[in-house]
Formats: structure tokens, sequence, C-alpha cells
């Protein structure tokens, strides 16, 4: 049984998953051939990533498919009530509503663990942290999993080199059309979309500090200099300082950034990016946010206990002074400012993202069938693997239908063309 905000608001989330649907060709031309081949027909699949409509539309082609789902978010602030109201609608169980307390959000993941799933899909790694720790009972149900996020697959790298993660886990962040695309051009978009949707301030001609440059780093970097930003870098690695430097931004410590900055952006999925020593150097009125998957890379709790004086500014913008005399804004709590302020990815990015999800599913149940999955592991060419790369088939499949839906057309290697790569050249 669901547990939701409230089911009367179904019809406004259902608005937004036939938007989505309009705008995800991947994802349509999927949900007809799984209506069709019914690849999850009696498999159970556990489901915790944003909840909004791109989410959603993911779960009905995947029940589509004949998949028994089990749903709840990802982060307490991202999840839409009346999205999750439509997909409860529609017969899938949903554990989720916008605000849920700390507490409230880890009871909602055990919930949709109890239904012993096969298939778990998860976007930072709790649904299968809780299963390795409260509830290893339920191991013994799963066939394996794909992880969405970069701060998911850093949890299973870790488990992993400690011999503790007891199922296979595909890793659809690192697919090429996942952080090429989602990470680079999603991101870049849709942290804008949320601070400039909840600040109603103009970007153009301020000082932007992003925190990280990876691929959520460069796509925030690409889009602050297009909104005609002076863009600051702040880095731990060499080799990704100077790619930024080379790319056309300035690059310092984080403590001297705070001295300039006008919007801090956190994009790095590590603890403790901006802290105390920051605040206090900071401008009055510089304005904090995190694209990071969790709520640590500011620290929202240093700056509170330290304020003087604490106001709701507007809506998901929280102000602190200090005892300087400086207002520090920070939007959304310090969580995923682009789906806790906005609307996620766009539409268009979501479908390559879910699409490779889909597949990269559909791939696990295949080889459980053929017998591939053994002692919690996957037998690829001869190795046992439990971190399984997308495969370069899903990669590419999902590229080239892409493509075709943009109406664009590329060449095709001849067989002397094929030969010659493949031989010494000689």
């Amino acid at each position: 049984m669901s547990a939701i905000k409230d089911i009367n608001l179904a019809e406004s989330g259902k608005q937004k998953i036939e938007w989505v649907r309009r705008n995800c060709p991947l994802l349509s031309s999927l949900e007809k051939e799984f209506e069709a081949s019914k690849p999850f027909a009696g498999v159970k699949v556990a489901l915790s990533v944003h909840l909004e409509a791109k989410t959603a539309y993911l779960c009905h082609v995947l029940k589509t498919g004949g998949a028994e789902m089990y749903i709840t978010g990802s982060n307490p602030l991202s999840t839409q009530d009346d999205v999750a109201a439509a997909v409860a609608a529609e017969g899938m169980e949903v554990f989720a509503w916008y605000n849920c307390t700390e507490e409230e959000y880890f009871e909602n993941i055990r919930k949709v663990l109890e239904n012993n799933c096969n298939i778990i899909i998860d976007d930072g790694g709790d649904l299968v942290h809780m299963l390795h720790t409260t509830m290893q009972d339920k191991l013994q149900y799963v066939i394996g999993g794909c992880e969405e996020t970069t701060t998911g697959i850093i949890r299973l790298r870790a488990m992993a080199a400690a011999d503790q993660l007891k199922f296979p886990m595909v890793m659809v962040n690192d697919a090429d059309c996942k952080h090429f695309f989602d990470n680079r051009y999603g991101t870049g978009q849709s942290v804008f979309d949320g601070i400039n949707r909840t600040t109603n301030l103009i970007v153009a001609g301020k000082n932007v500090v992003i925190a990280g440059y990876g691929w959520c780093g460069k796509g925030c970097a690409m889009r602050a200099k297009g909104l005609g930003a002076k863009v600051i870098v702040t880095e731990v690695d060499p080799v990704k300082a100077i790619e930024a430097v080379m790319d056309g931004f300035e690059v310092m410590t984080m403590n001297e950034a705070a001295k300039i900055g006008d919007f801090f952006i956190t994009v790095t999925g590590c603890c403790d990016v901006i802290g105390m020593d920051d605040f206090k150097v900071m401008k009055d009125g510089a304005i904090c946010c995190n694209a990071g998957h969790f709520d640590i890379e500011v620290d929202v709790k240093a700056l509170r206990e330290n304020a003087v004086e604490s106001r709701e500014m507007r809506k998901n913008i929280m102000g602190y002074k200090l005892d300087n005399g400086n207002w520090i804004y920070i939007l959304a709590e310090g969580r995923l400012v682009n789906l806790a302020a906005g609307d996620g990815h766009p539409a268009e990015i979501m479908d390559m993202s879910f699409a490779i999800q889909a597949l990269s599913a559909k791939y696990l149940v295949e080889q459980k069938a053929a017998g591939n999955i053994k002692d919690g592991k996957i037998l690829e060419d001869g190795r046992e693997e439990v971190l399984i790369k997308v495969p370069v088939a899903v990669d590419k499949e999902v590229a080239r239908r892409k493509l075709e839906f943009l109406g664009k057309h590329i060449d095709t290697l001849s067989d002397k063309q094929k030969e010659y790569l493949e031989s010494s050249g000689i």
C-alpha cells in the first residue's frame, strides 16, 4: 500500500508525465518494445531516484515491460507530490512525499526493500547501503542493480574495494551517454534553472565559483560563462585544475575564491567543501548552493550555529547573518539545487540516461537467465566482476537511436576500413 501526500493530486502529475513522454523518444521506443517482449515479467524492481516526472515515466516503461515497481525518492526535497500520486494511481507502490524527515526518508527506503526486490535502481546508494547493513536478509532476492550518479559510484567502489558488495552493480553514471550529456549539459542547465528560478537575480557580470571540475562542474562552468559570469574553479586534482585553466577559467583555493565570489556552486561528491573559514570572508549577500548528491558539501550546520540571526528570505532561500554583519544565503538547505529548487535535468537529457537505466536492468535480468551471475558476480570475458561497466553495445545503441530521433546521420566504416583499423596498419 502506497504512502504518499495526497492521491487527489494525481491529475496534475499525469500532465507532467505526459509532457515528458512527448519529449522522450528513446524511452517511448523502449516502452513499445517492452510492451511486446515483457523482459521484466515476474521481476520486482526497487527504485530510489529523484521522484519527478522523468523518473515517473521510467517507472511506467519498466512496468509496461512486466516489472512490479516499488518506488521512493532519493532526496527529501526533490519528490513532487503530484507526480508521486500519479505513479501510485497507475498501480505502482510509492513511498515518498515532499519534505519528509530524515527518519521518514529511511523508513520509506525500508518499505521498498521489504518487498524482496530483484533489481535495484539506485541514485546515491541508499538502497544498496541499507541492503548491506540493516536488511541483509533481503540480499538473497537481489539479481543486481544500477547506480545513477557519481556519489553512488564512489560508495560502490569503496564497498567493492573492501569486498563488501554482495551483488553486481552496473555503473550507469560512467556510461558515455550518461556523463557526457547528463552530467555536463543536464547539470549545467538544471543548476542554473534552479538558481535563477529561486533568486530572480542576474548572473551576468557576477563572479561564479564552481567547486569541482568533473563533468558536472564542467557543465556548470560552461553555463555560467554562457550567462555572462566570470567563472572561478576550485579543485583538488591538479590535472582537472589545469584543464579549467586551459578552458579559460580562473583557478584558486576556495578560501581565496570566497573573498570575491557572488554565487558558489559545489559539485564534488565530497564533504566540507565550503566551511566556516570560507563563510567568514564572503561578501555580504553571497549565495551558496550545492549540486552534489548529498547535503554535506556546504557546511550549513556550522553556518547555522555561528549565525547571530537567520530568517527565510523567500522560498528556498535561507539567510544567515554573521557577527561581521554580512548575510550569507543558502539555497534549498544545501541540498541538490537543481531538484530541490527546480525540475531537474531537461527531459531530452534524461531520455538518454533513463534509457541506459532500463537497458542495463534488462541486461542484468538476461545475464541471470543465462546463468552468468554466480556468487554475486557477473562472468564477463572470463573474469568475475561485481562492478559492471555499461555494455558498449548498450551505450552505442542509445547514441544511435538518439541521433536517429535528432534526424542526424553519420558515416559507417567500410570493410576495408574495419580491416585496416583491426590490423597493424601495414
